[in-house]
């Protein structure tokens, strides 16, 4: 069975997907089980930067480069709740493994490390989680309401965000473009 988990996959929105939490959204698989999924959205920037962040939670000494780095929607669920997608995994206090290279952490020492420039090699910093019950991912993908695929790195923390759907797409050889949204019936 565990051959059919996404964890470490891009999950890619089908043109047709209407939902305004995951339209032409690009979601990374952090986590998936017989009890469900969780995932980042990675292409919807906030018009927020790390620096607001900072203020928030009293880090006043953080270097301008980190407090440019950009924030993103990370999800419906617990939009107030902070997590950090990162490579190198390094050593945090709450940290979750994805992969030997990939891990979410979701403590302050991760940011408190970004901000004196310590931090992991690449970040995409998000607010907020994509999540679903037992079942409920795989009922969607039944549903074609996504494209699956594996991970490229290099379009999660490298790519621009507005590139990032189409490009994920094109991993799999898929041009979104030439994707109707209706359902077609022969």
């Amino acid at each position: 069975m565990s051959g059919t988990f996404l964890t470490n996959q891009f999950l890619i929105a089908m043109p047709g997907l209407e939902d305004p939490n995951f339209f032409h959204s690009v979601t990374y698989i952090c986590e998936h089980n017989e009890e469900g999924a969780m995932g980042l959205v990675i292409n919807r920037p906030l018009d927020m930067t790390l620096g607001e962040i900072f203020s928030h939670i009293d880090i006043h000494e953080a270097s301008p480069q980190a407090r440019q780095v950009p924030v993103y929607l990370g999800g419906p669920v617990q939009p107030e709740r902070g997590f950090v997608l990162h490579s190198p995994l390094g050593e945090w206090e709450a940290t979750m493994k994805v992969t030997d290279r990939i891990g979410v952490t979701s403590s302050l020492d991760v940011l408190q490390a970004i901000a004196r420039d310590e931090g992991p090699e690449r970040v995409l910093v998000a607010l907020g989680y994509a999540g679903w019950g037992a079942g409920q991912l795989e009922q969607e993908l039944a549903d074609n309401a996504w494209l699956s695929g594996p991970a490229d790195p290099d379009i999660l923390f490298g790519r621009p965000a507005p590139e990032r759907w189409k490009a994920a797409a094109a991993t799999l050889g898929v041009d979104l473009d030439l994707l109707s949204g209706d359902a077609g019936h022969a």
